[in-house]
């Protein structure tokens, strides 16, 4: 039990790190203001940083990972691309990288949950995305 709930939250942890670093390729060149773009530049680092911890665990599992739902992320990058084509503003890419981090939260939070026999290694991971996701939500708020 331990072991596949231990792989079942790191390959969810893997989707939405995939997931995380899409939606900010999917925005980036929209940016205006140059400390927005930094602070993107920077949260994607980080994500990738988590995504090789990731890795290196379900390496050790022999699991390959898991890919984000091609229908959520179609969607993602369907809403993106109509929203900035309406109107294309920091204001705009803040509100859609919001969404995005809040989405990630509760998504990870029901895993964290789900699957509360993993390792605390896994957990742990969990909790850095989620909080890595949670201060990027707050740091979108002066752009709202």
């Amino acid at each position: 039990m331990i072991e596949q709930d231990t792989i079942k939250l790191l390959r969810e942890c893997d989707a939405g790190v995939k997931m995380g670093v899409a939606s900010i390729d999917d925005v980036l060149d929209r940016v205006h203001s140059e400390k927005l773009r930094q602070r993107l530049i920077t949260c994607k680092a980080e994500h990738e940083k988590l995504k090789g911890e990731i890795n290196g665990l379900l390496g050790e599992y022999h699991d390959e990972g898991k890919e984000p739902n091609p229908v959520a992320k179609g969607m993602s990058w369907m809403k993106t691309n109509v929203k900035l084509a309406l109107e294309e503003s920091d204001e705009t890419v803040a509100d859609l990288i919001t969404e995005g981090c809040n989405m990630g939260v509760k998504s990870l939070s029901r895993y964290l949950n789900q699957y509360e026999a993993a390792e605390e290694q896994a957990k742990d991971i969990a909790k850095r995305l989620i909080h890595l996701e949670s201060c990027l939500a707050q740091e979108m708020q002066p752009y709202l």
